[in-house]
């Protein structure tokens, strides 16, 4: 036989793809021009066994989980201290800031707070000053989502007030330059660089570091764009920097990307494969953050007991389709666990109405989990779907817009139900309450959160210092208080809901610096 021919056969017998049969074909032409006969060339079965047998025997012999524990001793990624040569059309002097200020604007999930926070990091270390005056920002960038066209077609709106505002900028300033960032970036990039000239910048979710090169680019005139995705950016290196001096909480993120490719979500195609942060960088972070209100969870008492558990659909054939990959009883059964493991915790989820194929038996069996579970906190939305998910390749979005709309408020209303009952059980008791700031219901009340991460109201009042006996002080930022709770009140705000809670009285009131 013929040296080529058994790489073809070896090939189709194991399956392998044109890149694998590349590497076998230059091994065996390698031997054929080394004279080796070709007489010699084992069939294809022994080749795979013995190619099986040498994969098993280098994977037993590999590096366990531990090893990677002991080996994180360090960021696998460059340091942040090592400076990178300009590229040859740009000065270093091109990629400074030189003081211009920048306005950020974040919409969407928790990454993209903590995606704003690396990107202003970034831009921080290049010299940019940061405003929240948006009329004298020299750089507006808004970090976007694209999870859902609601949240899409709020940044289309947000470009049209930008544009008057970017029109109207004086000739003896510098020219006003917009940024679009985050996961819109990665999706519509061809679209935004056309539809809208105004725009000068485009960075995907894996490009942040890039963005002081793209500022530089943008100064001479032209639109500048890296939408790239990564197979190991983590920003490791970089530490995020809160944008709120005042903030009580943080967002660590200790892993980037997703795989699971859910039939109806566009994340694994704006944000790409999923990969983790070293886990040195994630516990740097963390000590740092540490040293400002946050502490170890195994050591310290305020780190909320709330988790987020999406269910998207009660219907195990919509879960399915959608492929989450759990059934509505796994889902229970988790809850069940959960809640047994930290009593009173408090759960939140996310759900989809009419997603495509939901039927009327569907839609009632998301209803009766709702019932089930009776969660604190819900994210409601109507189905959208999304260029590029399998859903929109393979599935059919059949489901009537008016339809989606009344089961969605069919939901919302059952939630609201729900909820209200599971926090009817906190009446009458005494809660321990971090606080935020002021309300922005009323200017003679306080708002802050509870063990439960439930948004709490309460009067901006003096009030008994417990370290300090017959001393009365007001709460700030950062402080707890003992509240006692009078009544839940349920709150809406577009297809978003969430629980407040009212306070009738505030009794004691604790330093911030008590539970570390």
């Amino acid at each position: 036989m013929h040296p080529l021919q058994c790489v073809l056969q070896v090939q189709r017998s194991l399956g392998w793809g044109p890149l694998a049969s590349v590497s076998w074909l230059t091994l065996r032409m390698c031997r054929a021009h080394s004279s080796l006969s070709s007489t010699m060339c084992p069939s294809p079965e022994r080749q795979e066994d013995g190619a099986r047998k040498d994969f098993s025997s280098r994977l037993a012999a590999g590096p366990t989980f531990q090893h990677f524990l002991k080996s994180a001793s360090a960021p696998q990624e460059k340091l942040s201290s090592e400076v990178e040569d300009p590229p040859p059309y740009l000065t270093m002097d091109e990629l400074l800031g030189r003081q211009r200020k920048v306005y950020l604007e974040t919409y969407g999930c928790q990454m993209n707070v903590n995606d704003t926070e690396i990107a202003w990091s970034i831009l921080q270390k290049s010299g940019y000053l940061r405003t929240s005056n948006l009329q004298e920002a020299d750089v507006i960038l808004l970090v976007t989502c694209s999870i859902r066209e609601k949240a899409e077609q709020t940044i289309w709106n947000r470009l049209h007030q930008l544009k008057a505002l970017k029109t109207r900028r004086p000739r003896s300033r510098v020219p006003l330059r917009i940024g679009i960032l985050g996961c819109m970036a990665e999706r519509l990039k061809e679209e935004i660089l056309n539809r809208e000239k105004m725009v000068d910048i485009l960075a995907g979710p894996d490009a942040y570091r890039d963005l002081p090169r793209l500022l530089a680019v943008a100064e001479s005139g032209q639109q500048a764009a890296n939408v790239l995705l990564s197979l190991d950016e983590t920003y490791a290196d970089v530490m995020p920097v809160q944008t709120s001096a005042s903030a009580t909480s943080a967002f660590v993120s200790i892993m980037r990307g997703c795989d699971n490719m859910c039939s109806y979500c566009i994340v694994p195609f704006t944000r790409g494969r999923e990969r983790s942060r070293p886990i040195a960088s994630i516990l740097e972070e963390v000590k740092k953050l540490s040293e400002q209100v946050l502490q170890l969870i195994h050591e310290r008492d305020n780190i909320c007991k709330q988790i987020h558990l999406p269910a998207q659909s009660g219907s195990s054939r919509v879960l399915e389709a959608m492929r989450r990959g759990y059934s509505r009883e796994a889902y229970v059964e988790l809850v069940h666990h959960i809640r047994e493991s930290i009593p009173g915790v408090s759960l939140s989820s996310d759900f989809i109405a009419g997603f495509c194929g939901e039927t009327e038996e569907d839609h009632v069996q998301t209803v009766s989990l709702l019932r089930e579970v009776q969660y604190n906190m819900g994210f409601l939305f109507a189905y959208s779907m999304r260029q590029k998910t399998r859903a929109y390749h393979r599935l059919k979005d059949d489901v009537p817009e008016e339809v989606k709309l009344r089961r969605l408020e069919e939901l919302i209303t059952i939630f609201r139900e729900e909820a209200t009952k599971a926090n009817q059980t906190s009446v009458g008791c005494t809660q321990l309450v971090l606080v935020e700031g002021l309300s922005k219901r009323s200017a003679t009340d306080l708002c802050g959160r509870n063990d439960g991460n439930l948004k709490v109201i309460f009067p901006d009042a003096e009030m008994e210092d417990v370290n300090n006996p017959g001393l009365r002080v007001r709460a700030q930022p950062g402080d707890y208080v003992l509240v006692k709770v009078r009544s839940p009140f349920g709150l809406l705000a577009c297809t978003v809901k969430w629980v407040l809670v009212w306070i009738f009285v505030v009794i004691k009131f604790f330093p911030r610096d008590t539970f570390y």
